[in-house]
């Protein structure tokens, strides 16, 4: 397949970047020359003249099409939008802040099929960004997601991607779980390759992002951790901290009768009366969550009628 013959849809979310809009528009069109292509820019909420330049972009090329969201709605939302509107087989998503570099879009797309891959991540391995606001909360991100989802990708951040429309169908983006894209797809059986790519010092504007995001990140990884691993039997999950509670409740309430028979201490003035009651409530509300919980997903499922898994390939099938 020859690159002509390659259409790609390139999303780039924007908030606030009228400054490096141009540059970076020119720089998408110089690499994008030999393909089939469209760029969706998405408007999240600027309040600067963003939304002005994109407009006049659009005027001047057929090939940018541009999304204005009502508000901010944050990164994940932005890119949920221009993949809605993306029409190619082939989607690239990049900042908008120039310090991803377009020029790394044309390998990244030929090591994509070449491989067979459904997504290409990026790896910047030599980032350019202040070492103690940004590096560190990246570093510390990386490593607690990629030992805890067990997905051995070394920058999650990166939102220089590339991968095929049709995983889409499997991927729907809501808080901030847009760092957590190659994982969502792993998860459902997808095949996703890494590459290093270049990271440049910020063009113009500040930052949006800082040390205090990385708490969100790790609220985020936790809820992605127990949908994924968990959506279709959360009792395994709600029943282990039940089990675990009763067990606290046990041990209190022995310790408890240990207390009164060796020491004669007084069983109703001892609080640990109060933290075993405690424990065994605890233990039977956390059942009765993972119980209803076990019930809501078998009505989902069944009314829904959504798969709990993914056919990559069908060989063989005798259905007339």
């Amino acid at each position: 397949m020859g690159r002509r013959d390659i259409k790609i849809s390139v999303v780039v979310p924007i908030f606030n970047e009228d400054g490096n809009i141009d540059k970076l528009y020119n720089e998408l069109k110089d690499n994008l020359e030999d393909y089939q292509y469209e760029i969706i820019f998405v408007d999240d909420g600027s309040t600067d003249n963003s939304f002005k330049i994109l407009e006049n972009l659009s005027l001047k090329n057929q090939n940018v099409k541009v999304v204005q969201l009502a508000k901010n709605f944050g990164q994940s939302a932005a890119f949920q939008a221009g993949f809605d509107k993306a029409k190619n087989e082939i989607i690239v998503t990049i900042d908008g802040d120039l310090q991803n570099d377009p020029k790394d879009i044309p390998s990244m797309i030929d090591y994509l099929l070449d491989n067979d891959f459904d997504m290409v991540v990026g790896w910047r391995k030599k980032r350019h960004d202040p070492f103690f606001s940004k590096k560190i909360p990246s570093m510390v991100a990386n490593k607690v997601i990629s030992k805890v989802l067990k997905l051995k990708i070394h920058d999650t951040g990166c939102s220089l991607k590339v991968f095929k429309k049709s995983i889409l169908e499997d991927l729907n983006l809501y808080g901030q779980m847009h760092r957590f894209i190659p994982y969502l797809l792993y998860s459902r059986g997808y095949r996703i390759g890494e590459v290093v790519v270049q990271h440049r010092e910020r063009y113009r504007g500040k930052s949006k992002y800082g040390f205090s995001r990385i708490i969100n990140v790790l609220l985020d990884l936790f809820t992605v951790k127990f949908l994924n691993d968990f959506s279709t039997n959360p009792i395994i999950v709600i029943g282990g901290l039940s089990f675990f509670s009763f067990l606290l409740g046990i041990l209190s309430f022995v310790l408890l009768i240990l207390m009164k028979v060796l020491k004669n201490v007084d069983m109703t003035g001892n609080p640990l009366l109060l933290i075993s009651v405690f424990l065994f409530l605890i233990s039977v509300q956390l059942l009765m969550i993972g119980l209803l919980s076990e019930i809501m997903i078998r009505t989902y499922f069944e009314t829904t009628r959504k798969n709990t898994y993914r056919i990559k390939r069908l060989i063989g099938d005798d259905k007339k």
